[in-house]
């Protein structure tokens, strides 16, 4: 009977013991899998974060040609070192259309093509040698000058804020004279006309291009800047001539043309 009773209990005992490793066991396959779980969520946000953010660092270039309608102000300074000739500056404006090329780091290059009509006066005073009475003498010179303009100019932009941003340009431009009419009107004497003749200067109103006295080529450089807007765009610049224009030869013969802009254009 002791017997008995003792291999029940022993029984009895290794059930229990069984049953509490079981539940000893339990909590810690559960913690597993929630720290596995945990594991894992962790591990798929990883997929989607950068450290680095190069990708939104990275700036992406994209080639695109962009077309602008351009109108603005000029003024042209013919500059001579002879007597035939007077200095003169030239008021007018100017229209047509460019091309932008974009480049990557903020570069562009532009080219494009212009028209431009400018006028000016000035009198070219002479002095009498054969009245007794000294007497001052001059040709009234009014120019009419039609040019076509084309530019090669690099730019450079600077984003200042949102859609705001400043701009510089340096290049060269070709200006091509279609036209350049001399209306000249007679404040002179006769004795002074006479000498002014025999010294082949100009005393009717010509076309000096026609006449072949100037090139039509004008070789220009150029530097500037301005302000950009979202599609508008201000600016302004100065070209230097680099070529003498006088064809014909005179004493002491040199003319150039510079000028000086500011034009408004529209992004389209």
């Amino acid at each position: 009977m002791i017997c008995n009773k003792c291999e029940k209990l022993y029984t009895m005992s290794k059930r229990q013991t069984i049953l509490y490793l079981l539940f000893l066991v339990s909590p810690l396959g559960m913690l597993g899998q929630t720290s596995a779980e945990k594991n894992s969520v962790r591990l798929e946000s990883n997929d989607f974060f950068d450290p680095t953010q190069t990708e939104k660092k990275k700036e992406v270039y994209e080639f695109a040609v962009q077309y602008r309608l351009e109108v603005g102000y000029v003024q042209n300074d013919q500059r001579t070192r002879n007597n035939t000739y007077p200095n003169l500056f030239l008021h007018g404006g100017k229209i047509g259309a460019t091309v932008d090329f974009v480049l990557p780091k903020h570069f562009t290059l532009q080219t494009g093509l212009w028209y431009s009509l400018a006028t000016g006066q000035t009198a070219q005073h002479w002095r009498s040698t054969n009245i007794e009475e000294v007497q001052k003498e001059y040709l009234t010179h009014r120019i009419l000058e039609h040019n076509l303009i084309v530019p090669i100019r690099a730019y450079i932009n600077i984003r200042l804020w949102k859609k705001l941003n400043m701009f510089f340009f340096t290049g060269p431009q070709l200006q091509l004279g279609l036209v350049q009419k001399d209306n000249i009107n007679q404040h002179l004497s006769n004795s002074t006309l006479d000498w002014l003749n025999a010294q082949n200067v100009q005393t009717q109103s010509y076309d000096r291009l026609k006449e072949k006295e100037l090139y039509r080529c004008n070789v220009q450089y150029g530097l500037g800047g301005g302000f950009e807007w979202d599609k508008y765009r201000l600016q302004s610049g100065y070209d230097f001539g680099l070529n003498n224009l006088l064809k014909k030869e005179v004493p002491s013969g040199n003319m150039s043309e510079w000028g000086w802009f500011v034009s408004f254009c529209y992004l389209f």
